[in-house]
């Protein structure tokens, strides 16, 4: 498996961990039996859950830019040092900005999701 594919699956993994955290914030936040429920009226989370809700729901969004990027590399046998450093660069940057964004320190995590950026940015123009 070529480094590109191997954070993009990390990145997955990393994706499943914050669904894992922010479904048991929630629960712990609201109770099993509304967090099993279907959801409606549910107030919105604040704290902990509601950061890590959020975090995930980021890490979605840049997972769909992350993947496209990865995947059009590998099938373009355009994988590179570039682009396996541009994967490096996001699933670690990713990493910290969940650990970041739990915690709750508001200008470190928009700091670490530029890096992340970047590390996207690396890969896109091996593409061009």
């Amino acid at each position: 498996m070529s480094p590109d594919l191997k954070y993009l699956f990390l990145s997955v993994i990393l994706t499943f961990v914050q669904v894992l955290i922010a479904a048991s914030a929630t629960t712990l936040t609201v109770g099993l039996p509304t967090a099993a429920g279907n959801r409606e009226g549910v107030p919105d989370l604040t704290g902990f859950a509601g950061r890590a809700k959020r975090a995930h729901l980021n890490m979605i969004e840049n997972m769909v830019l992350f993947a496209a990027l990865v995947l059009i590399a590998a099938v373009a046998n355009k994988a590179n040092a570039t682009t396996a450093m541009g994967a490096l660069v996001f699933f670690w940057a990713r990493l910290v900005y969940a650990v970041v964004y739990l915690i709750g320190i508001p200008f470190l995590r928009t700091g670490v999701w530029l890096v992340s950026v970047i590390g996207m940015i690396m890969i896109a123009l091996q593409l061009l």
